[in-house]
This record gives structure tokens, C-alpha cells and sequence, in this order.
């Protein structure tokens, strides 16, 4: 045989071998449809994957008739347990969020206040369905510890809060001082890193920090701004009120926050991490609370059907997929708001404003964005 007859026979020979390992492949007899290599240790092949289309947090939070939540209870603006008993703030919102996306009802919340050191292990153990908590994403709680953080409700950073009456203009200024701050967060590492030479005296809570900071017994007060700001806004008056604190201008660290789920639920992380991106959507396309109800009875365009969950001019309804009711984020805009709406209500009170953040919508310069509903 030649080497040109070869050639010209090799694409008859590779189309027999399709052939053969086609029909292999599409074997129909019942067979397991997986491996079993030398160690005995199962391969699943694509039809082992899980479907992603029954959540067992999902049909647990059905079964109950309400979310666990876990949730800070000691930051102003962000989740405060207030003197009626009931709980506030910006994550407290989201909380409502996603009862309302499941559930039809905002108010279908058990919250669960937890400390820092004991707020990752809460969803670990199924103690909570969602945590939402100022919790920073990073690399290691990302992949090591079987959690899923959703898009980031809030860009944050770690700062340093000082008495006004203390001289201290700049981190710099506190390099050997006595700083305080929560255990068992990013905030200590950020510290050693940018002032390695502080002392650091660490709590398991705000409420005990803030009593040694009062008592003077350290120079510095140290976490994200958020948590700072949010804590300046209710600082005792007969300690010299919001007025005797000064936050410095530097931002030491980056610290993303948002909502964190198990990581072997990939729906019910999805149907949080959407209902997140919801809000924000909403406030793109100028969906608020006042006009839910009009824009889908006549949606103005087919993004906010979308959206909203109702035919544009006769068409059809968009199946988000997620396991909830197509028109999900009705209710959550209804009763709760957009994303615009939560910081308004929540945040911009404590003095953190949100024009030339990060926090700003992407059209105004910000991070906050949404993927399309589609």
C-alpha cells in the first residue's frame, strides 16, 4: 500500500472508529452509567451530576414556613437588634428579601445572632440556611470551607476609628498603639500587615470592645468602615456621642461583603445569590416599591417583564429555572425594595454616603451591577 493511499483511506478508518465508540457510548441496557477505576472509587459521568433543580435547604425553608437567618446584631445600619426586640438594617433587609422570594412573606424570618468566630460554622452545620452578616469574601473561606458567597451586596473597607480629642490624624500615627478589634476576622490579619508593630487586644463582640475603648484601654478601634460608621452613629452620649469619634480617611484593606451559603446547594445558592442581583436590577431599570405593582400590570419594556415575571406584549413568561414562582421578585420589591431602597433606608442614615462609592450603581462609576434576567 502507498503512503498516498494511506492517507486517503485514514478519515474512512477514523470514521469507523466514531461509529464504533458512539454506539458504546449509547449503550441503553440499564448499565451503571458510572466508572469504577482500580480503587474502587466511583466516577460520576454527566448523568450522575445532580440536576440542581431540588434544593433540600429550599424544601427544608418550604416545610417550615420560614428562613434562618444568621445575622449581626450590633451593627447600626446593617443589623441592629433594636429596643422593641426586632431586628434592622441593611443585611436584616436581605434576610426579608429571600423570605419573600420563597416564601411570598418578608416577615417569615427567624434571625440568629452570631459572633464573628461562630458565624462560618452556623452554616457548616445547617444551624442557619443564609448567612448575612458582614462577611468578607476571601480566597480561603471561598475554598476551604465548603461555603458559596453570593454577588456582593456591599464594598467595604477596613479602617481605623480614634477619639477626636487624640491627635491622631493617620494610621500611621497608631503604628505602635494599642488597637482594638473583633476575633476571629479578616481585620487582625489586615492590622499585622499594615502596622505590624500595634499591639492588638482582640473581643468576642462590639459591645465589649466598645466598653475598653471607652475605658481607654486601647488607643485605636479597628474593623471594616461599615461596622465602624455603624457604630459611631449610636455611640454613648454620656462618652461624648457620634461627635467625640473620627474615622481616618484610609481604607487599609478590601473587604467584599454579601450573603454566604453551603456550597453543596448549588439551587438554593443560586436562588439567594439571584434574588441579590434582583434588587439590583430593580433599581437599574427604576423598579421601586411605589410602582411594582403598575410595572407589571404594563411593563414598559420586555427586561422589566422580565424581571418581574410577566408576559411583554402578549409574548411569553421568562422561566427563571430556580425553583421558585416565575414572579419572585414582585413580592421581594413589594415588601422589601430595590437595592437603592435598602441602602437609603439602612446605610445612607449612618453617614455613609453612597455617591462616588463603590456602592454606586456601574452607570454612576460603581461596582453594583447586575446580570441580565433572561
Amino acid at each position: 500500500m502507498t503512503l498516498k493511499r494511506s492517507v486517503a483511506i485514514l478519515p474512512l478508518l477514523l470514521v469507523a472508529l466514531a461509529v464504533i465508540v458512539f454506539a458504546a457510548c449509547g449503550d441503553d441496557d440499564g448499565g451503571d452509567a458510572t466508572e469504577t477505576p482500580g480503587d474502587g472509587t466511583d466516577v460520576p459521568t454527566v448523568t450522575d451530576a445532580p440536576s440542581g433543580s431540588h434544593s433540600q435547604i429550599l424544601q427544608d425553608v418550604i416545610s417550615r414556613g420560614s428562613l434562618e437567618c444568621g445575622i449581626n446584631d450590633s451593627v447600626p445600619g446593617f443589623g441592629n437588634l433594636l429596643d422593641d426586640g426586632s431586628f434592622a438594617g441593611f443585611d436584616i433587609d436581605y434576610c426579608k428579601a429571600i423570605a419573600a422570594a420563597v416564601l411570598g412573606d418578608s416577615g417569615a424570618v427567624n434571625y440568629t445572632p452570631l459572633s464573628a468566630s461562630a458565624r462560618l460554622t452556623a452554616v457548616q452545620t445547617g444551624q442557619i440556611d443564609v448567612l448575612i452578616r458582614n462577611t468578607t469574601w476571601t480566597t480561603t473561606r471561598d475554598a476551604d470551607t465548603g461555603l458559596t458567597f453570593a454577588t456582593t451586596t456591599f464594598y467595604d473597607g477596613q479602617g481605623m476609628m480614634v477619639r477626636a480629642d487624640s491627635g491622631f490624624t493617620s494610621v500611621d500615627d497608631v503604628a505602635t498603639a494599642t488597637i482594638c478589634a473583633l476575633e476571629g476576622t479578616t481585620t487582625e490579619a489586615n492590622l499585622a500587615d499594615r502596622i505590624p508593630d500595634a499591639e492588638l487586644i482582640t473581643f468576642d463582640n462590639n459591645d465589649t470592645l466598645q466598653t475598653a475603648f471607652i475605658e481607654a484601654r486601647c488607643d485605636g478601634w479597628t474593623s471594616d468602615k461599615s461596622q465602624l460608621a455603624g457604630r459611631r452613629s449610636e455611640f454613648p452620649a454620656d462618652s461624648g456621642g457620634p461627635e467625640a469619634l473620627v474615622i481616618l480617611d484610609e481604607s487599609f484593606s478590601k473587604e467584599p461583603l454579601g450573603p454566604v451559603t453551603l456550597q453543596n446547594d448549588d439551587q438554593w445558592s443560586d436562588i439567594v445569590n439571584w434574588v441579590v442581583i434582583g434588587t439590583i436590577a430593580a433599581e437599574e431599570l427604576g423598579v421601586t416599591s411605589a410602582n411594582v405593582s403598575a410595572m407589571a400590570a404594563d411593563p414598559p419594556n420586555i427586561a422589566v417583564a422580565r424581571l418581574l415575571g410577566v408576559p411583554f406584549e402578549g409574548g411569553d413568561i421568562t422561566d427563571t429555572g430556580l425553583d421558585v414562582d416565575v414572579d419572585f421578585m414582585q413580592d421581594v420589591l413589594a415588601q422589601v425594595g430595590n437595592y437603592g431602597e435598602i441602602y437609603d433606608a439602612n446605610i445612607t442614615p449612618i453617614g455613609i454616603i453612597r455617591a462616588g462609592t463603590l456602592n454606586a450603581l456601574w452607570t454612576d462609576g460603581g461596582m453594583i451591577y447586575s446580570p441580565p434576567f433572561k
